[in-house]
């Protein structure tokens, strides 16, 4: 089966009416864990961004609560998988503000983290690549909060 493209897609939504856009967008909840979770977004969260961004938080700290210490190769597999989740939901905002945010916060616990992130090569280099990523994202924001950022990267770097 040939996937059509955005433009086609686009263009074929218009032409539905809109009981059939909501039984579309039902379905695609149904089909897919990501599909409901942007949709949900959407509906509920996307207009009130400083509640997501606290929600994300909390989340990342339950995760990083739940990482199991007892081995470096779990907490890294941990990470990751944290690391996954916190891109997936700067996805669902496409918001650069809510994007550093959300990096710092990742950052700041993959440092804080006990075993020390100094004790594993790979999340030394997770937290590194972290921390370049950071600093080319807030390049692009506005002066101000450049400024307010560029202050919390010099406190991660430290």
């Amino acid at each position: 089966m040939k996937t059509a493209t955005v433009t086609e897609l686009k263009k074929e939504l218009k032409t539905r009416s809109q009981s059939d856009l909501v039984e579309l967008c039902l379905k695609l909840s149904k089909f897919k864990k990501e599909n409901k979770e942007l949709l949900t977004y959407l509906l509920y969260e996307a207009d009130n961004e400083a509640q997501y961004i606290i929600n994300v938080k909390s989340e990342i700290d339950s995760q990083f609560s739940e990482i199991n210490r007892k081995s470096t190769y779990i907490v890294q597999k941990n990470v990751r998988r944290i690391q996954r989740n916190v891109k997936k939901y700067i996805r669902y905002s496409k918001l650069k503000e809510t994007e550093v945010e959300l990096l710092i916060y990742f950052s700041l616990k993959l440092k804080a983290l006990i075993p020390s992130v100094g004790i594993s090569g790979v999340l030394q280099n997770i937290l590194i690549r972290q921390i370049e990523m950071l600093a080319k994202k807030i390049s692009g924001l506005h002066e101000d909060l450049q400024f307010d950022y560029e202050r919390e990267l010099e406190e991660l770097i430290e």
